[in-house]
């Protein structure tokens, strides 16, 4: 009986442990069959989709940088051009810890809070895949010891990429302009697509305004990677298209003649050939290293530049907007001639100051005892206010506007760069929809004078210049005079003519003859600029002062009891050869005083230049001083 039981148990045992085992069969059965269901459809239904996971971490594609267009003067002088600067790039795709691999990177290089700022704007803005730029121009040293150091630095990597330089330095900051780093706000503007692998943008003038046509197009190399993202091999390459190289109108030898004839004072010197319209010379002082930007301006060497009192930023020949003072007076002259308000003949007696009919309030002459008999050209010529108030009020504000505004005051000229300002060209309508006020016949006077509500940039001043010299054909002021992209010739760029100042021939004879006076008689103001050294060629001019603060009407300008801060502006506007114009130029010197003192001799110096001293011709550019 005991046997029976303890068989039995044994039985049971048994076929518990088949159960179990069967179970056990089933689990590993399903188990089985789940696992081949995946691994079927891993190998077979996602078969593509891992494929292409694999080759994307075997192949990446990397953007090529294009080379940027270089920049010359109408000579072939290099103004901006392309060096080779070695750079820290980290691909964020390889580089693991970003905190961790740039607290290794202060070991080897010096990374400002900017530096890693823009770094970490760059992360933001490119693919991770995409290089970004985290330290540019590495001296040697640096670059060995990261190479040494390689292995232990995921992601990084040394290049050697073309740098902007700018050979003449300050001389055509405001006049070429500077490259810098891309931002949010660059982007913005540009497609993001065509800037892969750049890191700088054109950031003013020339470099900004023609900013497509130097950046070029990116090429792109596929290479084949190992699992620690090394280069194995290069599988193929779209190479880049480079920027387009471009000549400039400017001249080398006459920008920096003026640069010398400013001699450290603050101020602007444009130049226009009246025959063309083309920027022969554009100076705004001080200007500014643009190389600093191109390589990354720390915040206080920024504020620094940005908060100096000169403001060697501010680009006083196209942003610069001053009354034109008693440049403008041929301008009001022929607009007089033309209504037929007076004729160049009609004499009137000058004395210190003129009253409106009914008023008791005296617009004073800058001569305190007025200039006695003059007509037209000697009005011109001693650059009498008495007769222009008078003229003036003849004429009215409605007959003086027009002519003003086909010489183009008021109105941006339309130059390739950057930051031109319109200037005022003030009126009725003007008046009316700016302040909600009338116009009043005492601002009709000082109008026609350059001073009250008219402003003008010195650009404008050249241009107006360039028609006069012209006798009323105007071309529009431009900097670019050729292109080339490297296939075929040269492509240069044809004036481009605007509506002319149409007035009879006998009143520009007028007005020529009054300019020529004005530089040429011992009367006139600008006769210091010719003296007892004249000239081999005859330069015609209107000398004029920029009013910085206004006086009462029986206060006197005195400068020997004023700060310098509160001196005039000193202007000059001229063209040379009268009888065969070649140059037009336009000077401003900032709290200078006389114009006929201070600005015609600097105007005298840059035609001398021009016409004299051999400019047009390629010389030896000295370092930058």
């Amino acid at each position: 009986m005991a046997e029976r039981d303890a068989y039995g148990e044994e039985q049971q045992d048994r076929e518990r442990f088949a159960v179990r085992i069967l179970l056990a069969l089933v689990i590993l059965a399903v188990i089985l069959l789940a696992l081949g269901w995946r691994l079927s459809g891993l190998q077979v239904g996602a078969h593509t989709h891992f494929t292409t996971l694999s080759e994307n971490n075997r192949l990446r594609v990397e953007p090529i940088a294009p080379t940027r267009g270089v920049i010359r003067d109408r000579n072939g002088v290099l103004l901006a051009g392309n060096r080779a600067s070695y750079q820290l790039e980290v691909t964020v795709e390889q580089a693991g810890d970003l905190d961790s691999l740039l607290a290794r990177l202060r070991g080897y290089v010096e990374l400002s809070e900017a530096d890693v700022e823009r770094f970490q704007r760059g992360v933001r803005q490119r693919r991770p895949f995409q290089p970004v730029l985290l330290k540019a121009g590495l001296d040697d040293e640096t670059v060995a010891r990261i190479a040494v150091s390689r292995h232990e630095l995921p992601g990084v990597e040394i290049e050697a990429r073309p740098l902007r330089f700018y050979p003449l330095g300050s001389k055509f900051s405001h006049a070429v302009g500077y490259v810098g780093r891309i931002n949010q706000q660059d982007l913005q503007r540009v497609d993001g697509r065509a800037y892969a692998g750049t890191s700088h943008i054109g950031k003013s003038g020339v470099e900004r305004y023609y900013e497509d046509l130097l950046h070029g197009r990116p090429g792109y190399r596929q290479v084949e990677v190992n699992a620690q993202g090394r280069v194995i091999r290069e599988l193929s390459v779209t190479p880049p298209q480079p920027g387009t190289d471009l000549t400039l109108t400017l001249d080398v030898n006459l920008q920096q003649a003026a640069y010398r004839a400013l001699a450290g004072r603050d101020g602007a010197i444009v130049a226009v050939d009246p025959n063309n319209g083309e920027v022969l010379a554009l100076v705004s002082a001080p200007g500014f290293d643009p190389e600093s930007f191109v390589h990354g301006i720390s915040q206080a060497d920024f504020a620094a530049v940005r908060d100096d009192y000169r403001r060697p930023l501010f680009n006083r020949a196209l942003s610069g907007q001053y009354p034109p003072g008693s440049t403008i007076k041929p301008l009001v002259g022929l607009a007089a001639l033309d209504e037929e308000v007076t004729t160049a003949e009609r004499e009137m007696f000058a004395r210190g100051y003129f009253q409106l009919p009914g008023h008791e309030r005296r617009y004073r002459d800058w001569r305190r005892e007025g200039h006695g008999r003059v007509d037209m050209s000697r009005a011109i010529a001693v650059s009498s206010d008495v007769y222009f108030y008078d003229l003036a009020h003849t004429m009215g504000i409605d007959r003086m506007v027009p002519i003003l505004g086909a010489f183009g005051i008021g109105q941006r000229t339309g130059i390739d760069s950057t930051g031109e300002r319109p200037g005022i060209l003030p009126s009725r309508n003007w008046k009316r929809a700016t302040h909600d006020q009338v116009w009043f016949p005492g601002e009709t006077l000082i109008t026609a004078i350059g001073q009250g509500y008219m402003l003008s940039t010195p650009l404008q001043m050249a241009d107006f210049t360039a028609a006069l010299a012209a006798r009323g054909e105007r071309y529009q002021p431009h900097l670019l005079r050729a292109m080339d992209n490297g296939v075929g010739e040269p492509e240069y760029r044809l004036p481009m003519l605007r509506d002319p100042v149409t007035v009879d021939e006998k009143h520009w004879d007028a007005i020529h003859g009054s300019l020529v006076e004005a530089v040429n008689a011992r009367h006139g103001t600008a006769w210091g600029s010719v003296g007892s050294t004249r000239p081999e060629y005859t330069i015609a001019g209107k000398t004029g002062t920029s009013q910085v603060f206004s006086l009462g009407e029986d206060e006197e300008y005195d400068e020997e009891e004023l700060a310098r801060r509160l001196w005039d502006h000193a202007l000059f506007v001229g063209y040379a050869p009268a009888e065969d114009p070649r140059i037009a130029v336009a000077v401003l010197v900032e709290h200078g005083g006389s114009g006929g003192r201070v600005a015609a001799p600097v105007a005298r110096e840059v035609m001398d230049a021009y016409l004299l001293e051999g400019a047009g011709m390629t010389i030896d550019v000295p370092e930058d001083e």
